[in-house]
């Protein structure tokens, strides 16, 4: 999986924004992919430990992730993200199947800026999307 995921190009300006999905539901994911495929390069892992390897080789510009990835607390994962040295800094969205205000805050004092819920249709994550500021 981490071959996959290659270096940026050279030239920043004409590259699509990049998306990474960790969510252990693979359905979650291709739903996820189809969705956004067309207007954002979309990376998936099902897991903490290799999405954080991926954000080391390679930032995405936003991170959706489970609020129960099944190798560590979802906060975990927004801190040790946080730490990693990189010109990007990604908008981190939690996912959760119902609004859970105690895991959104945490979320946010780990460093999100927001959740969605799941599972979501494409009206849904579009307009999420589109209420982000732009990654830096």
């Amino acid at each position: 999986m981490l071959e996959a995921f290659g270096s940026r190009r050279a030239n920043e300006d004409l590259e699509m924004k990049r998306c990474m999905f960790v969510d252990d539901s693979g359905v979650i994911r291709k739903v996820a992919k189809r969705i956004l495929g067309a207007d954002m390069m979309v990376v998936e892992a099902d897991n903490g430990l290799d999405a954080i390897e991926m954000c080391a080789i390679d930032m995405p510009d936003v991170i959706v992730v489970d609020g129960h990835l099944p190798d560590m607390e979802t906060v975990d994962f927004i801190r040790r993200v946080r730490t990693i040295q990189s010109p990007v800094v990604p908008q981190i969205l939690i996912s959760l199947i119902e609004v859970d205000i105690g895991a959104i805050m945490r979320a946010k004092r780990a460093g999100a800026q927001g959740y969605m819920l799941k599972p979501f249709n494409r009206p849904q994550l579009l307009e999420r999307f589109r209420s982000l500021p732009d990654a830096a």
